[in-house]
């Protein structure tokens, strides 16, 4: 997913939490659905793991001062 636009962490997890609870609640299994659902979560965890990973090295650096 080529994404362009900055997704703030809270913005992924709000539409992480929006996914799974639409596939918990799902009556019926659509794959296509289910694909697209995946592939999507897959990229806003990556997007969650990065700004972690910012984060993290923005602590470290404060704290190396």
């Amino acid at each position: 997913m080529g994404e362009t636009i900055k997704i703030s962490y809270s913005e992924a997890v709000a539409e992480l939490n929006t996914i799974l609870q639409e596939l918990e609640n799902s009556d019926q299994v659509n794959m296509d659905t289910i694909g697209s659902s995946v592939k999507r979560a897959a990229f806003l965890m990556e997007i969650c793991r990065k700004q972690l990973h910012e984060m993290e090295e923005e602590l470290r650096n404060y704290r190396d001062w």
